[in-house]
């Protein structure tokens, strides 16, 4: 009687959690390898620091910046359907606008970190400004999760500052960069992105991925993205906040930040250039350089 009567329980739990629940993930799933604990002070990621987090072969951490949006729903569909977990920075009016999202991110078992308040290109504000956007965009999240984001941050744009970078030092915030971008920023076909990130990647054979899970088309290619990471043999790291700094892999050598040539190009560094509108977003602005 007494098993019979648990099962009765079990039942009415699962009926008034919503229903029948996922099937748990089998080996046929990609599922996450291992779980890699961050703490400050760390800037990673090869596109804009001379270091990067110290995976393994194949190995590659799934980060997506700017939600949530609706279509976030789409890309935490995707990664609950193969257990994976990601990193998720967002923007703070975001997820002021849509908590609902920011606490499922939570309840799958992702990371949140923050992404600003509101995208600026923060070097080009005075630091107070520049802080207190930072701050404003900690706090939303904070509040949208009900205290349960990471202190991880990346700048918008990736666009940092040396006195920015010592400022969230003191504030034990790592920062994050991304060894690969998906460039899904630009106009693409979800198949061609998925063509072009799986390109980088087996040049690259692992790294921080950089996505955004307000693009659709981003939210589209995910599931092949997610098939084809199985297929060929990669395997999912999560981050999760840690005491101390993690591992490190320097650059190789004769390194050189593609932000910074990529901002260049852009008019947001360098000598005799104008600096860009404070609250229009990168990615909104076309990325100029080729073969990234």
């Amino acid at each position: 009687m007494w098993v019979k009567n648990r099962f009765i329980v079990a039942a009415l739990a699962t009926a008034l959690c919503g229903g029948a629940q996922a099937e748990p993930c089998g080996p046929q799933a990609l599922g996450v390898s291992r779980t890699i604990l961050v703490g400050a002070p760390v800037h990673v990621g090869l596109k804009t620091y001379p270091q990067t987090l110290d995976l393994k072969d194949h190995e590659v951490v799934l980060t997506f910046d700017d939600g949530p949006a609706p279509t976030t729903r789409r890309v935490l569909a995707a990664l609950e359907a193969q257990c994976v977990r990601a990193t998720f920075f967002l923007i703070g009016r975001n997820a002021a606008a849509m908590p609902e999202l920011a606490r499922r991110e939570i309840a799958d078992g992702d990371t949140v970190g923050s992404h600003s308040y509101s995208h600026p290109i923060l070097p080009s504000l005075p630091l107070a400004r520049a802080m207190a956007n930072i701050d404003a965009g900690v706090a939303a999240v904070e509040k949208a999760t009900g205290g349960k984001k990471a202190p991880f941050f990346r700048f918008p744009g990736f666009a940092d500052s040396p006195v920015l970078l010592e400022t969230l030092d003191r504030k034990n915030m790592p920062v994050f960069g991304a060894d690969l971008w998906a460039s899904d920023w630009n106009v693409m076909t979800p198949k061609q992105e998925l063509d072009l990130l799986m390109g980088r990647l087996r040049r690259a054979r692992g790294g921080i991925v950089l996505l955004h899970d307000t693009k659709q088309e981003t939210a589209a290619m995910l599931p092949d993205f997610l098939a084809a990471l199985k297929a060929e043999g990669f395997h999912v790291v999560a981050l999760a906040p840690g005491d101390a700094p993690p591992a490190l892999k320097k650059a190789p050598a004769g390194w050189k930040s593609e932000t910074e040539e990529t901002l260049k190009k852009m008019g947001i560094r360098g000598p005799g250039r104008g600096a860009p509108k404070p609250d229009i977003p990168l990615r909104e602005q076309r990325d100029p350089a080729t073969g990234m």
